[in-house]
């Protein structure tokens, strides 16, 4: 798509939009009440039986935020309602979710997650669909003139953890990392935000879902030296194996993993501050699950969800689909008029900045909130979270959130 076509896109976007917004933008659209008016149909997908990568906790937490929603005036005036699909982690299943999703004529996805953009990208597009607050796991979401990222990707987690690592001290840092065409620009993205320091990172593939990662582990250590420091990159049951042959291994080198490889349920399991992650590095999209940023999702957790031990607080997974239902309630309820695929895709390219309670920097996608990055060019939050394992709890090692935008695009 040419510069010129972008423009003249959302400047009709824009005109849209104010026509539905009129002259009162500012405040929420429809009744009071969510018993009035037809329901509003989105969708969640995720894997949620995969051999890895699965993140159940996302569409059940969609359901539950739905209920909250609705006992709390609905969206626009209207009750939400959520369809969760099953995409298996595979190819064909994501792109069964977006055909289902335009099947049922949703007025936007959100608060997915899926490694096949590609695929199931051109089908959403095709439909007018927004696909609102992804995880991060594709290189589409941050390409697509119809997806609304709320975090900035593993690019922006791969550059934090390399300054994070350096700054820590690190002189020989390696990333375990998987044998994919994502896992590629993983190692890239880590080299990038190291480069400033003068490092380079060793390159370990490893397969997903494996049951030993110990040979990885040796190539990773290398010369076993405290200032030797690695990361793990893989998804969380595979970083679980790997940290278990860590522990039976020893080695002095310091542990490093993004947030969403392992999380604070991980930390509890392998015996809190006497497990061998005390002291671990972590690079996080979002504030960690203290924080008071995430009282709500909690309470939300609390009343709806009570029971559901899929949902995991702590997952970043399920903090993005959190993030991305405020932001499209935030967005949706200005919409004054009927609620469809095109109002909402319109409303999201003229509204902004949306603030939401400091889990992200307030968010908007139009051009000036762009970063300028070629390869991810609907990045609009370059910022991550510096964290430790301090007295078996994840806590911010650096206050607050860390604007990586310069090594980013450097």
């Amino acid at each position: 798509m040419t510069g010129r076509t972008t423009r003249r896109t959302k400047l009709a976007a824009a005109i849209v939009v104010t026509a539905l917004l009129g002259s009162g933008a500012a405040g929420c659209g429809g009744s009071a009440s969510a018993d009035d008016g037809d329901a509003i149909t989105v969708m969640t997908w995720a894997a949620m039986d995969s051999r890895a990568g699965s993140e159940p906790g996302m569409p059940a937490l969609a359901q539950a935020v739905a209920k909250y929603f609705d006992d709390n005036g609905g969206v626009a005036g209207h009750p939400v309602r959520v369809i969760t699909c099953d995409e298996h982690g595979t190819r064909d299943g994501a792109i069964a979710c977006a055909n289902q999703a335009a099947s049922e004529q949703v007025v936007a996805v959100v608060g997915s997650s899926s490694q096949f953009g590609d695929q199931f990208m051109p089908i959403l597009e095709s439909a007018g669909i927004s696909y609102v607050g992804g995880s991060g796991a594709s290189a589409a979401e941050f390409t697509s003139p119809y997806s609304y990222p709320v975090n900035g990707g593993y690019q922006t987690l791969l550059v934090g953890n390399g300054e994070q690592l350096a700054t820590a001290g690190c002189r020989r840092i390696a990333i375990v990392r998987p044998d994919t065409a994502v896992g590629d620009s993983m190692f890239t993205d880590l080299s990038n935000g190291l480069a400033a320091y003068n490092l380079t990172a060793v390159d370990v593939k490893a397969a997903a879902g494996r049951t030993n990662y110990e040979n990885e582990i040796a190539a990773a250590v290398g010369p076993d030296r405290a200032h030797n420091c690695v990361t793990s990159a893989m998804d969380a049951a595979s970083t679980q194996t790997l940290f278990d042959g860590w522990r039976r291994l020893s080695p002095h080198a310091r542990l490093s993993a993004l947030i969403g490889s392992f999380q604070q349920s991980l930390v509890d399991s392998m015996g809190g501050a006497d497990s061998t992650l005390e002291g671990a590095l972590a690079t996080g999209w979002y504030p960690p699950d203290g924080s008071p940023v995430w009282n709500q999702l909690h309470a939300v957790m609390k009343k709806y969800a009570f029971t559901d031990n899929s949902i995991n607080a702590s997952d970043p997974g399920v903090e993005t689909t959190w993030v991305a239902y405020e932001v499209f309630k935030k967005v949706v309820d200005r919409i004054q008029g009927p609620i469809t695929a095109m109002t909402v895709h319109a409303a999201f390219d003229a509204t902004g900045p949306v603030d939401t309670g400091g889990a992200t920097p307030p968010l908007a996608w139009q051009d000036p909130n762009l970063v300028a990055l070629q390869s991810a060019p609907r990045t609009v939050n370059t910022f991550v979270s510096f964290q430790q394992v301090r007295n078996g709890v994840l806590t911010e090692s650096r206050s607050g959130l860390v604007n990586v935008a310069a090594a980013l695009t450097r």
